[in-house]
């Protein structure tokens, strides 16, 4: 078990992140928004429109003498990170610490963690995936999951959110996620190499605690809107990372949305109450925790954040909620 942790581990922390690490050099997928219809793609964007901080990838934020610069990232290897790494570099340069997401050491304790409890990741008591969803939909899942290289006797006991994880990474991407090289793995990188201190947002269990809040239930229904998807899995990952570099991060939330709405079987009222939850879980409740701990850093020198770029937009975005909090705003590339 501790080998085969060891090699999903990546993905895991890809999925995670949020940060639309599903792309790779091997996929070649379409840009689903730029396919929409005219008047689909302008209720995209009206939706987009509605909240604070919709699009941009680079920004400072200023209070009393005190800097913060902001990046948001995309946690796998691309050409395109190269000039988005060579803007961020002289605020590392200034920087007294680099802030991310998860850090080495916090990478290094998930590991161990996953490695001494097996049961993290692993059902070890209670009936395993054939038993409760329904034989269909199971028959569907292990073939998506022997696509990925893990025969159907293991995936049977994976608990069903990690599962979920994994069905949203193409096949074709596979390949690289056993050595993430994206934009936050080459900050911590040319950190090191500055000897400037890389320290973690939040604890290095959080995904645990947040997957511990959802029902057996809820994560299966995970793993059925996962596979309504799978076989568009490589044009997802090819649009979220188009739009990533464009800096249009809400843009892909109101897209992922309106996708779901399309799903047989999906209501207005169902999608906008599992969007609303898992922005809350995921992304909202993570956001306002980071903010102390960014404002900490603040407080002795200036400081360079890096984290997954949907973490940026929205009512409680980290840009708002440091806005609320009395610094002022300003963004760094684009208009």
């Amino acid at each position: 078990m501790r080998l085969f942790s060891e090699r999903l581990f990546p993905a895991f922390l890809l999925s995670f992140g949020l940060g639309f690490g599903a792309a790779s050099a091997a996929c070649v997928g379409r840009d689903l928004i730029a396919d929409l219809p005219q008047a689909e793609r302008q209720a995209l964007q009206a939706a987009t429109d509605t909240v604070p901080f919709p699009s941009g990838n680079r920004w400072r934020a200023e209070k009393a003498g005190q800097v913060v610069d902001l990046i948001g990232t995309y946690h796998l290897d691309d050409p395109r990170i190269a000039p988005m790494l060579a803007s961020a570099l002289p605020a590392l340069d200034k920087a007294t610490a680099l802030l991310v997401e998860a850090g080495p050491d916090e990478e290094k304790a998930l590991k161990e963690r996953i490695a001494r409890e097996p049961a993290l990741l692993v059902i070890t008591d209670g009936p395993t995936l054939p038993e409760t969803l329904p034989p269909e939909t199971w028959t569907r899942l292990s073939q998506a999951m022997a696509d990925r290289g893990i025969p159907g006797f293991m995936a049977a006991k994976f608990r069903p959110w990690y599962i979920s994880m994994m069905l949203s990474i193409p096949t074709c991407a596979l390949t690289d996620i056993g050595t993430p090289n994206g934009l936050d793995r080459q900050l911590i990188d040319a950190a090191t190499a500055r000897g400037t201190p890389v320290q973690a947002l939040e604890p290095y269990d959080t995904v645990f605690r947040i997957f511990d809040t959802l029902s057996r239930q809820d994560q299966e229904s995970m793993i059925t809107s996962a596979l309504a998807m799978v076989d568009g899995a490589e044009d997802m990952s090819a649009t979220l990372a188009a739009q990533y570099f464009a800096g249009e991060n809400r843009l892909i939330w109101e897209f992922m949305r309106a996708e779901t709405l399309k799903l047989p079987g999906y209501t207005p009222e169902q999608v906008a109450q599992e969007f609303a939850t898992m922005e809350e879980t995921m992304i909202n409740a993570r956001n306002r925790a980071w903010i102390p701990v960014i404002d900490a850093a603040a407080a002795k020198g200036p400081v360079l954040v890096a984290f997954g770029a949907l973490h940026l937009p929205g009512e409680q975005g980290v840009l708002n909620l440091l806005a609320q909090d009395g610094w002022a705003i300003t963004r760094l590339d684009g208009p």
